[in-house]
C-alpha cells in the first residue's frame, strides 16, 4: 500500500526496504535521505526550490548484492517514474548505440503509462456506463425473430416499437450487468489500431527525433475518420473492449501529458548500471575509446538541461541519478571530475555471506522459498522447506560462488532450480503430496555437483 510522503520518513523508507532487501543498511541509509529530500525540497518556496540539487548517489559493490533491487524498491515505494539503463550499452553511440537523451524519453514513456492508466482508473464507472449502452444499444438494433433475451421482454410478431426501446434497454440492461449476456455473440464496431500509420512505422522509429508521428497524423486526418472495424465476439469481451475505448476518450491526453511530464522532472529515478565500465580515460582506438565519450554525454543530463521529447522538453536538473558498478578493475576516481563532483553520495555495499543467503531465502516478503512453495501450490504439492534445507541451499551457494565466478545472490535462483527440478517437472503427477525440503533432500540432488568442479562450473 502507497503511504504519503510526507509519512515516508528515512526510518520508515528503509523499513519498507528491509522487506525485500537483506542487510546494505548504509545502501538503504542514503538513499532514503536522498528521497526523503525530495520531499523537503518540495516544502520550499519556488525560487529557493529550484536551486536545491538532487543528492545523487554512487554505490559500489559486487553483482547480486542488491543495488538494482534497492533503486527499483524505492521507485515502486514512492511510486516514481523509474528506468534501468546499462551504461555500457552507450558505448558506440554513433555506431550502433542510442544517444543518452533516450534515458529521459524512456523515462517519460514509462512515466505516461503511469498516469494513464490512473486517468483510466478515475473514469472507470462512467467509461463502463458508456460501453454498457453501446452493448445495449446493438443487441437492440440487431435484434432478430426468435432471439429469445430479447423477445421475453417485447411481443415478438410486433418487434421493438420506438416506444418500446427504452424500456428494453433498462430490461436487457439489468441482465447485462447480472451477467446473463456474457456468452452471447455479437458484432461491435470497434477502433483498427492496425491501420493507424504510427504503427506501421514503429513507437520507436521516430522517438529519439523528439517526433511523435503518430500524433502528428492524427492532427491531419478528420475527427471522424478513424479507423473502424466490425468485431464478432462475446458480450463480455465487448464490454471489456468498449470499456477500454471509452476511458481512453474520456483521459484528457493534455492533462496526462503535463502531469507525467511534472512527475519526471520532480520524482524521475535514473538507474545508471555498470556505470564502472565506462570508467577510465584510456587512449586509443577500439570500443574503449568511446568510454570518456559516454560519461561526457551523461554529464549534460546529471548536471541538469533539457530534453526534447516528443510529448514536449524535460528538465532533468532535479532527476535523481544513482550509479552502480562492482568497481573491480577501475575506482569512483576514475570516472571524470565533473561526474564525481555530480554524485557526491558513495555507498560500499558489502558481499553477501552464507547467514545473509539464509536470511534471503526466508525473510524478504518475496523470499524463493515463498514463491516455489505458492507456485506447486498451485499444483496441489504441499512444499516445505525445513531448516537445515535452507542452511544447506545457502551452503550450496556460498561454496559454488566461491569456487566459481562470485555472482551475489543470483546464484540462489540457479541452485533452488537444480534442488527443485525434479518436483517442478512432476508436479501435475504430485498433486495432494508433502514434500518436505531438508538436508539430506539437497545433497541428494546437488552434492555430486559440487564435488565435480568441472560440471558444477556449467550448471551451478
Amino acid at each position: 500500500m502507497k503511504r504519503k510522503e510526507a509519512d515516508l520518513t528515512p526510518a520508515r523508507i528503509v523499513e519498507q526496504l528491509d522487506r525485500y532487501v537483506v542487510g546494505q543498511k548504509d545502501a538503504k541509509r542514503a538513499v532514503a535521505v536522498a528521497i526523503r529530500n525530495r520531499w523537503r525540497r518540495m516544502q520550499l518556496s519556488e525560487d529557493l526550490r529550484e536551486e536545491v540539487l538532487p543528492k545523487n548517489i554512487l554505490l559500489m559493490g559486487p553483482t547480486g548484492v542488491g543495488k538494482t533491487e534497492i533503486a527499483r524498491r524505492i521507485a515502486t515505494l514512492m511510486d516514481a517514474p523509474f528506468t534501468k539503463v546499462e551504461a555500457t550499452k552507450f558505448t558506440e553511440v554513433g555506431y550502433v548505440g542510442r544517444d543518452v537523451e533516450s534515458i529521459i524519453r524512456d523515462l517519460l514513456e514509462n512515466a505516461m503509462l503511469v498516469v494513464r492508466d490512473k486517468a483510466r482508473r478515475g473514469v472507470e464507472a462512467k467509461a463502463r456506463k458508456k460501453a454498457e449502452d453501446r452493448v445495449l444499444r446493438t443487441l437492440v438494433r440487431d435484434w432478430k425473430p426468435g432471439d429469445h433475451d430479447i423477445e421475453m421482454f417485447v411481443d415478438p410478431e410486433t418487434g421493438v416499437t420506438p416506444e418500446q426501446r427504452e424500456m428494453l434497454k433498462k430490461r436487457l440492461g439489468e441482465r447485462l450487468r447480472a451477467g446473463a449476456l456474457d456468452d452471447r455473440e455479437i458484432e461491435v464496431e470497434v477502433r483498427d489500431g492496425s491501420q493507424e500509420l504510427g504503427s506501421i512505422f514503429g513507437d520507436q522509429s521516430f522517438a529519439q527525433t523528439g517526433v511523435d508521428l503518430g500524433e502528428f497524423m492524427k492532427r491531419l486526418r478528420p475527427p471522424t475518420s478513424s479507423p473502424r472495424k466490425t468485431s464478432l465476439m462475446t458480450v463480455r469481451e465487448a464490454l471489456e473492449t468498449l470499456s477500454g475505448e471509452e476511458a481512453e476518450a474520456l483521459v484528457d491526453t493534455q492533462d496526462v501529458t503535463a502531469e507525467s511530464i511534472r512527475l519526471v522532472e520532480n520524482s524521475g529515478i535514473v538507474f545508471l548500471d555498470e556505470i564502472d565500465k565506462v570508467a577510465g580515460r584510456t587512449a586509443g582506438t577500439g570500443p574503449d575509446v568511446s568510454r570518456e565519450g559516454v560519461q561526457r554525454d551523461l554529464l549534460p543530463l546529471i548536471e541538469g538541461t533539457t530534453v526534447s521529447t516528443r510529448h514536449g522538453p524535460v528538465k532533468t536538473d532535479h532527476i535523481l541519478f544513482i550509479g552502480a558498478g562492482a568497481f573491480h578493475v577501475s575506482k569512483p576516481s576514475d570516472l571524470l571530475p565533473e561526474l564525481q563532483g555530480r554524485m557526491p553520495i558513495r555507498v560500499r555495499l558489502e558481499a553477501l555471506t552464507e547467514g545473509d543467503f539464509v536470511r534471503i531465502l526466508t525473510e524478504p516478503r518475496n523470499a524463493l522459498t515463498k514463491q516455489y512453495t505458492a507456485l506447486l501450490g498451485t499444483e496441489g504439492v504441499k512444499l516445505k522447506f525445513a531448516d537445515d534445507g535452507v542452511a544447506e541451499i545457502a551452503r550450496v551457494a556460498a561454496q559454488a560462488n566461491r569456487s566459481h565466478e562470485n555472482i551475489g545472490a543470483r546464484r540462489l535462483f540457479t541452485v533452488m532450480e537444480r534442488v527443485l527440478d525434479e518436483v517442478s517437472f512432476e508436479g501435475p503427477a504430485l498433486k495432494g503430496q508433502k514434500i518436505k525440503v531438508d538436508k539430506d533432500y539437497v545433497r541428494h540432488r546437488v552434492g555430486d555437483l559440487l564435488e565435480d568442479q568441472d560440471l558444477g562450473r556449467f550448471v551451478l
